[in-house]
């Protein structure tokens, strides 16, 4: 995997989201010169609900921009999807997706350090984002979730740097295997061993995994998908 040049690199300020006016911080700017990354996050980027958003697992959100074709299809011609940005990603690309990415991959990223943690589990944010009741719900059935990374070693991330891969610990657990246990073939309990035993994953994903095999059920998704 070569080095994979920043499309675009953003960062959102608390601002009202949607109809419900919630504080989020998913609407964000494009960067223009050299930001601090620290294990928080790049300087300036926000978050409204810190309980389910941010943190050390989630410093930094990638979202392909190649996923942009595709939702063009699906939803036809959309003003939020002429440029990057309109999933709340901090870094947008070409060249990496679901499929080629994962858990525990090391990238260099300017002067800093990531290491991919978990895919994203969309919520009802996306559905405000984007006027569609049904958004966080496509984003979860297609599987174009993006992923976060955390910081290992905070440093300088310029817009025209590029993710450079360093190492990769298990890239047979890619973020679109893990979709595909956790939201398609939900109850195979091999898959979630082995994803509950993945030391590089996010301690909530394995915690969920865990938790599938000892309940034999699925969690219910609609309060994170439509909100409360």
């Amino acid at each position: 995997m070569k080095a994979t040049p920043i499309r675009s690199l953003r960062v959102g300020a608390l601002a009202p989201l949607g109809p419900r006016q919630v504080q989020s911080g998913i609407a964000k700017t494009e960067v223009i010169s050299a930001v601090a990354l620290t294990a928080a996050g790049l300087d300036g980027d926000m978050q409204g609900d810190r309980e389910r958003h941010g943190g050390p697992e989630k410093a930094i959100h990638h979202y392909p921009f190649e996923h942009y074709a595709a939702w063009s299809r699906d939803l036809g011609a959309d003003p939020m999807l002429a440029t990057p940005g309109a999933f709340g990603e901090n870094i947008s690309t070409l060249g990496l997706t679901e499929e080629n990415i994962a858990i525990g991959d090391l990238f260099e990223l300017g002067s800093a350090i990531v290491e991919v943690s978990q895919g994203r589990q969309p919520c009802w944010r996306l559905n405000e984002r984007f006027g569609r009741k049904t958004m966080a719900r496509a984003v979860q059935a297609t599987g174009r979730t993006g992923w976060y990374y955390r910081v290992l070693r905070p440093g300088i991330v310029a817009p025209a740097d590029h993710l450079t891969l360093v190492d990769r610990i298990s890239p047979e657990w890619t973020i679109g295997r893990i979709w595909r246990a956790f939201y398609v073939d939900t109850l195979n309990r091999s898959e979630l061993v082995g994803i509950s035993a993945l030391d590089h994953l996010s301690e909530n994903w394995r915690t969920l995994a865990a938790r599938r095999l000892d309940s034999g059920a699925v969690e219910d998704w609609d309060r994170r998908l439509m909100g409360g």
